[in-house]
């Protein structure tokens, strides 16, 4: 494996979960194709359409507060964070990006369920739609993915069981 590159992963499944989607309606021509990658991503991998639920707020600032509000009603297996931050001619970028990242973060080791970051931070709108359905792919979708890798794991975690077989590893004591 080169440095650098996520190993294969499993097929992993939704199905019975549940997933709150916070996304910003800042840049709405961006969030709005994160958004569609998340719940693609998330139906393809067995999530029902009636388990899943879209909280929008008004910027990438505001996506921690919904989630921490979301983490704590119990409701939710994960929660993703979905906006796009785009550098323009004043700091407010660094501000916001930074904010939004140490934010997402804070919630996340909070509380006992996954809250993955679906936030761009890009220095131009053409990078930003690359990266929302472009040739760079979907970052809404490798947000719901690893949304969905991380409530597998958080529930082999509750139950007690090791995240990967040694057999598959050759007793390799990192995945044990």
């Amino acid at each position: 494996m080169k440095i650098g590159r996520r190993p294969r992963q499993k097929q992993v499944s939704g199905d019975g979960n549940r997933f709150a989607v916070v996304v910003s309606r800042f840049n709405i021509p961006v969030t709005k194709k994160l958004l569609d990658g998340a719940i693609d991503c998330l139906t393809q991998h067995g999530v029902r359409n009636e388990d899943i639920q879209i909280f929008p707020c008004p910027g990438a600032f505001e996506l921690p507060q919904v989630a921490a509000r979301l983490c704590a009603s119990g409701k939710w297996d994960a929660v993703i964070c979905l906006g796009a931050v785009i550098r323009g001619e004043t700091p407010h970028f660094e501000y916001v990006a930074a904010e939004a990242a140490r934010g997402i973060q804070d919630v996340a080791l909070r509380y006992s369920i996954p809250v993955t970051f679906g936030v761009l931070t890009t220095e131009t709108v053409r990078q930003a739609r690359e990266r929302a359905g472009g040739k760079r792919g979907n970052k809404g979708w490798d947000a719901a993915l690893a949304s969905l890798e991380m409530s597998e794991l958080f529930g082999r975690l509750r139950k007690g069981r090791k995240s990967v077989s040694k057999k598959k590893h050759g007793g390799d004591a990192r995945y044990r």
